[in-house]
């Protein structure tokens, strides 16, 4: 078909272009004359390919069309107009000429909007749905059939250049190439537009308009300012000048702290603060900007108003640097079409548009070592000189800003220890939603450590919107998997370089031994990291042989794709390696998360938090939310925009979840539950081998530990020396603090733990079991328990099939052979998460693995996990897998796309 083009801006070539490619004929393109020497892009893409070209000021003079402009335009011979984006008035004569009319691009869902500012108003009405259609032209002003419509959601905090960026320009694009071969097929429908709900708005560019009105609600004047966010810019004046304001954002929570500032009209003072400028509504909701734009012409961050202007010196440039200013030159010239780039040359003089800032931040990245500007850079920025300067310092590491929050600070363990102590949403520490605190106590000596935030419902929302926002629309959800794995890497790179606070975190705030907590808390946790990083870029789908619909052919092939936002809930035992294995598994598939530590031991998942910002996670993408279980892990269970949840706990609350999970929206759940794991002694076994593995099997990390042996058998031609060998083990282990290097035995982790073991001692010997070792708490300050040892255990006593989760090791003695009738024991419970089994005889040893019910058998060893061993368990004890590859697939779904040929 052959097609005039008639508009303008980069929309207009974009279009042009992929007209082109789909194989209609462009006859003309009929575009504005050049600004300041810079021709439109639609023209240099038209001259590049050949087109003619014609560039009219103007086509009606007074009302009246041009005669000569129009009679130029029909020499043309069009069989139809493409108005892509076009701000000149074109006469009737024109839009009718086409044997096929005119269609034209609106960035509004008509009737709607309808006028020349659409996008501006669909921002300050607030509307929750935005969009574009492409109408038939007509001789009123937007007011033509329908041809198509296509709508997204209106993010709460998109600017004009978001959502103009994020939808309306690329899918606008392809909607005009649809459009247009919808008619050449003779399918383009023409739909009347209904008089229902029409607006006309009027046309919103000049500067005057935009003044801010300040007796409103928040929403009201949040909406006003992002809808003139960058053109014209919502303003006030504030000490004496014109201030204008861009970046706004809704805020929750209690007021940051900051500097007050007066801002006439409005109902209270704003604040000035680390991470902007507050403003209030008149019904005392807050909002957050960002950017100020002063009356003088200057951008700055709103975090520095009325700070004195830092003089930054020049720096001199390398000859690598050299090279890299003039690939910034090449980058304006090309933008701009112009090669006459001067120091003082400003961007946005020269005509640049949100587009192009875009162009310029994307082409810096790919042609400059990957130096990632953001677009507010290029505003603050916005001299040739002053942004070579900018790269410059981003390419040496300098500039950007240091990640500060309100850092409880201890001298401890020979180190200055500095940690967060405030929930952690979009890349932030901040109080609770309603202020409220907890104490975080050392079992050590029952000592408070800091108050911690508590997490409550309107936190879980927030986080949740934060995680869905960057899921959705962030940079997250368009990274490139091997990027994601390349920031995992530096995330466990930071981890080992903060191994010894991370350590001496945990043993302050779960009692773990230090020496422990260096190895296999925080040890495996970087591991664990590392080993997904690496799969990032290896979760691949297959290509699946279907019976072909002949005589055409098919293809049928699956992708994995990420979930969306999970949930984690964690346990108190290992709180972070706990996290670790659920965690790296869930982000490396793609998927944001809002995690939740246990409340007892929340302190190493905050500092870690501040660890994913150094990394360089995008905001959103991690959210961690200290809290009780009762409130926070309920309210995730019951959202319904979180789609998994994964959960390490007791069988008890696992159920719950799993129902809540059920009732909400049918979220996909993976559970860790409790056990009662087996571990079998037989006779044959090498004796001083078991009972170090059998002690390690019971008191590793006090017991504390999900697959602990929570019942050993032991065959009984050796039980009685394996009793005593077992006895005298324990009393070589040095119980004390935690920091002590020398330390084996560290303190329960919370006094209602402790109180539980002893409870459970008393019910073991009430029951009549025999106990031949501790049963009680050490003489000593905290929260000490004496390893114990039970014997004559017998299958009806509460001790055999309940877990303890301490260092209590329950002995049954089984007869020699007999086999099954032990098998018969040890699977009598509804646990089955793991097992273990010592003998030198490899015919019994698998047998028995093959009978025993449970996720993980050890034969020979005990406590053997490793990151790339899927781990998990059966029955009451869960379903889902954590660690190795299997893993993978509890965060990610699977797609089956069939195409026909």
């Amino acid at each position: 078909m052959k097609i005039a083009v008639i508009g303008q801006s980069q929309f207009g070539q974009e279009v042009y272009s992929l007209l082109r490619k789909n194989g209609h004929e462009v006859v003309g393109v009929f575009t504005v004359p050049d600004v300041s020497g810079k021709p439109d892009p639609l023209a240099v893409a038209a001259d590049n390919d050949g087109v003619k070209v014609y560039k009219y000021p103007r086509w009606r003079l007074k009302g009246k069309e041009i005669p000569e402009v129009v009679e130029e335009y029909k020499q043309c011979g069009a069989e139809l107009n493409v108005l892509p984006f076009c701000s000149q008035f074109i006469p009737m004569s024109v839009i009718d000429h086409p044997k096929n009319g005119s269609i034209i691009y609106h960035p509004s869902i008509l009737p709607r909007h309808r006028g020349a500012s659409a996008i501006n108003w669909t921002l300050m009405c607030g509307d929750k749905k935005g969009g574009f259609t492409i109408f038939w032209a007509d001789d009123g002003l937007d007011t033509g059939p329908i041809l198509l419509q296509k709508e997204c959601d209106v993010d709460p905090n998109d600017t004009v250049d978001t959502l103009y960026n994020r939808f309306l320009y690329p899918e606008g694009i392809k909607a005009m190439g649809e459009a247009v071969d919808l008619i050449s097929e003779g399918k383009a429908p023409r739909i009347p537009q209904p008089e229902e709900g029409a607006t006309y708005d009027k046309i919103w560019k000049k500067k005057e308009v935009a003044q801010i009105k300040w007796d409103q609600p928040g929403e009201v004047l949040h909406n006003f300012i992002r809808g003139n966010d960058k053109q014209p810019g919502a303003w006030t004046n504030v000490d004496g000048q014109q201030v204008t304001f861009y970046g706004s954002s809704m805020l929750d929570g209690p007021d940051p702290t900051g500097s007050p500032l007066e801002i006439p009209g409005m109902s209270k003072p704003g604040i000035v603060h680390k991470d902007g400028l507050v403003l209030y509504g008149n019904d005392g909701k807050k909002l957050n900007v960002k950017t100020l734009l002063l009356e003088s012409g200057k951008m700055i961050q709103a975090s520095k108003y009325g700070q004195a202007a830092e003089e930054v010196e020049k720096i001199e440039l390398t000859a690598e640097e050299e090279e890299m200013a003039t690939t910034i030159k090449a980058i304006w010239a090309g933008i701009l079409s112009n090669e006459n780039i001067e120091p003082s040359t400003d961007f946005f003089k020269m005509g640049a548009g949100s587009m192009d800032v875009a162009r310029l931040v994307e082409e810096v990245k790919q042609k400059c070592n990957g130096i990632e500007l953001q677009n507010e850079d290029v505003y603050m920025a916005t001299t040739y000189e002053e942004l070579v300067q900018l790269v410059v310092r981003k390419g040496r590491g300098e500039g950007d800003a240091e990640f500060t929050y309100d850092a409880v600070e201890m001298d401890v363990n020979n180190m200055n220890l500095k940690f967060p102590h405030q929930i952690f949403i979009n890349n932030e520490f901040c109080d609770a939603h309603d202020g409220v605190t907890f104490n975080s106590i050392n079992p050590t000596d029952e000592s408070v450590i800091c108050k911690v935030s508590k997490a409550s419902g309107p936190d879980v929302d927030r986080a949740v919107q934060a995680a869905k926002a960057a899921f959705e629309e962030g940079e997250w959800g368009k990274m490139n998997a091997r990027d994601r794995g390349r920031l995992m890497f530096k995330l466990a790179d930071l981890m080992d370089e903060h191994r010894d606070e991370l350590a001496t975190l945990e043993s302050l705030d779960s009692g773990a031994v230090y020496t422990l907590a260096l190895k296999t808390h925080v040890g495996m946790s970087i591991d664990t990291f590392r080993y997904f990083a690496g799969w990032c870029d290896k979760i691949q789908g297959v290509t699946i042989p279907i019976n072909n619909a002949r005589p055409n052919r098919n293809l049928t092939y699956t992708k994995r794709e990420p979930l969306g936002v999970c949930a984690i809930v964690i346990p108190w035992n290992y709180p972070l390696m706990m996290l670790a294995w659920k965690m790296a598994a869930c982000i490396a598939a793609g998927n944001t998360v809002v995690l939740k530590p246990a409340q007892v031991t929340p302190l190493t998942a905050l500092k870690f938090a501040e660890l994913t910002v150094k990394a360089g996670f995008p905001p959103g993408v991690i959210n961690i939310l200290p809290g009780s279980g009762a409130v926070v892990g309920q309210a995730m269970s019951d959202h319904p925009d979180i789609r998994k949840l994964g959960f390490t706990g007791s069988t008890p609350i696992g159920k719950q979840i799993m129902k809540s999970c059920a009732e909400s929206n049918l979220k996909k759940v993976s559970l860790e539950l409790g056990g009662k794991s087996p571990l079998v002694i037989f006779n044959d076994c090498d004796l001083d081998k078991a009972v170090r593995n059998g002690c390690g099997a019971v008191f590793f990390n006090k017991g504390e530990n999900c697959i602990a042996a929570g019942r050993l058998f032991v065959e009984e031609s050796i039980h009685d020396e394996f009793v005593n060998k077992v006895i005298e083990e324990i009393k070589k282990m040095k119980i004390g603090d935690p920091l002590d290097r020398s330390t084996a035995h560290g303190p329960q982790n919370h006094r209602a733990h402790l109180e539980k073991l002893l409870e459970y001692c008393d019910i073991g010997v009430k029951e009549g079991a025999k106990l031949v070792y501790g049963g009680k708490q050490v003489d000593r300050e905290g929260l000490f328990m004496m390893p114990t040892v039970f014997t004559d255990v017998e299958d009806h006593m509460m001790i055999a099939k309940e877990e303890s989760f301490g260092p209590i090791m329950i002995i049954t003695k089984f007869k020699n052979g007999d086999v099954d009738g032990m098998l018969k024991s040890a699977n009598k419970t509804e646990f089955g998460l793991a097992s273990g089994v010592f003998t030198k005889d490899i015919s019994k040893a698998l047998y028995v693995s093959d009978k025993l019910d449970a996720g993980t058998v050890f034969l020979n060893c005990y406590n053997k996990t490793d990151v790339a061993a899927p781990f998990g368990g059966f029955k009451q004890s869960g379903f889902g897998k954590d660690l190795g590859q299997e893993a993978l697939n509890e965060y990610l779904k699977t797609k089956t796309v069939t195409v026909e040929y």
